[in-house]
């Protein structure tokens, strides 16, 4: 299972630890994973590519849990969010490539791009949020197994 979606075999323990899997065993105690497991690993794999914290996946694969509905929304309107701001990146970086100035800070129309950051009287947009020490330790996890 693990190769089949390049992660390590400890980030499928730790998703069985939190409750996200949960494949059968065998007689030996080896976990046995069957299709319904593949289809939920690529959910939280997907989800998590998609900006879904662990418990909001939890959440999601959960058609019982309280409150899915509005977790569901909340996460829909991230995306929105994003969106927003890649667009925005998007015409800022394409208009940096066109760009003839030397330093393109000089330029009126990339500062336009920034007015928002540049405006003290604006509130300041949010960054994403910085990985956790577990995301982290499990991409260096990663690429040390890849």
């Amino acid at each position: 299972m693990a190769s089949r979606f390049d992660l390590g075999t400890h980030v499928l323990r730790f998703w069985e630890d939190e409750g996200l899997l949960i494949p059968e065993r065998d007689g030996a105690g080896r976990r046995r994973y069957g299709e319904a497991d593949v289809v939920r690993v690529a959910a939280i794999v997907r989800n998590k590519a998609a900006g879904m914290s662990l418990e909001q996946i939890r959440i999601l694969l959960d058609s019982e849990a309280e409150g899915r509905q509005a977790v569901l929304q909340a996460h829909l309107d991230d995306i929105a969010a994003r969106m927003r701001s890649m667009e925005l990146w998007r015409a800022m970086t394409e208009h940096a490539l066109r760009c003839r100035a030397h330093d393109v800070t000089n330029c009126p129309r990339y500062k336009a791009f920034l007015a928002d950051l540049l405006d003290d009287s604006r509130p300041r947009p949010t960054l994403p949020p910085e990985p956790t020490a577990q995301e982290l330790a499990d991409v260096a996890q990663e690429r040390h197994d890849g």
